[in-house]
């Protein structure tokens, strides 16, 4: 496949598959609005906000914030007061209407690109975002965007963003699913999936899932991307490394079948395994381990006063 060669085309690719992904992207990625989801979320900024998580923030921006599982999360915990989420994909920016809608939340949502922020300058206490930096085609200047709309001594958090080393360890997982498929479809009794969007006109939007990954990072790319922008406090942590194998060989697993059919037995022996694993990459690996070999990078810095 042809890579992508200007920033226009990595945004037109981005919009155009996260448009058709939007309607089942909650589905597919197991996204939760309730307990289980809130204890998540806070989960990974308390990493790297501690005690000042208590706190709380007034007003929060969310970018390529998808259906909203950051800012819906943190706003049913109290953590934000007001939100205002914002994505590239006017299909993303509707679900996430949808389910702020269906929660009784009242949030700002609208289609804007990192790059380039329709708000003034200090407008808001937290910016955040979640698996949406390696999705970007000029990381500078969204830094620097992001940094002129937030308030002096207010923060920016990043969680998800994919680790260089990390993404190439993730491989081995995808790999041994892609050929433990046949057996796994076999010993479960189901049938090859049915490919997203192949009987409609989204097909070839939904095959773009592979081309919108633009970056993978060593944690001083975040670090060093956040000082050029005029951030302080620069701190960059990795996130899990049993629990991303195991979620991924499962996910590969599973998109070789009709997410309808399997079974729930099947579905609750990953969705708690990952979740169990987790728990142990927080507790004995993350503390110890050098950020670069974990799946996911966390950055989190403070604009100086």
């Amino acid at each position: 496949m042809e890579a992508l060669r200007t920033p226009d085309e990595i945004r037109d690719v981005n919009t155009r598959y996260h448009d058709v992904a939007a309607a089942g992207y909650d589905a597919k990625w197991g996204i939760d609005f309730g307990e289980v989801g809130q204890s998540q979320v806070l989960g990974k900024i308390r990493k790297l906000l501690g005690d000042e998580l208590h706190d709380g923030y007034g007003r929060g921006l969310e970018i390529g914030a998808g259906t909203g599982y950051f800012s819906l999360n943190l706003l049913q915990a109290g953590v934000l007061e007001q939100a205002t989420c914002t994505d590239i994909s006017p299909g993303m920016v509707a679900t996430l209407a949808d389910n702020a809608r269906r929660l009784g939340l009242e949030v700002k949502a609208a289609r804007a690109d990192a790059e380039s922020l329709p708000f003034a300058d200090a407008s808001f206490d937290l910016v955040l975002g979640h698996a949406v930096l390696h999705h970007l085609p000029d990381l500078p200047r969204a830094f620097t965007e992001l940094h002129r709309v937030l308030r002096p001594g207010g923060r920016i958090v990043f969680a998800g963003e994919p680790s260089r080393i990390g993404d190439r360890l993730a491989t081995v997982p995808k790999r041994a699913a892609a050929l433990l498929a046949p057996a796994w479809r076999a010993l479960l009794r189901l049938p090859p999936a049915t490919a997203p969007g192949a009987n409609d006109a989204g097909a070839e939007d939904h095959a773009l899932e592979d081309r919108v990954d633009i970056h993978a990072f060593a944690p001083g790319d975040l670090s060093e991307l956040a000082r050029r922008a005029g951030f302080v406090a620069v701190q960059v942590r990795g996130e899990e490394l049993l629990a991303n194998w195991f979620g991924w060989l499962n996910r590969g697993l599973e998109t070789t079948a009709n997410a309808t059919e399997i079974p729930y037995l099947w579905t609750s022996y990953a969705y708690h395994g990952y979740l169990l694993l987790q728990r142990l990459d927080k507790r004995f690996l993350e503390p110890y381990l050098p950020p670069a070999i974990f799946y996911n990078l966390l950055l989190t810095a403070r604009k100086a006063q």
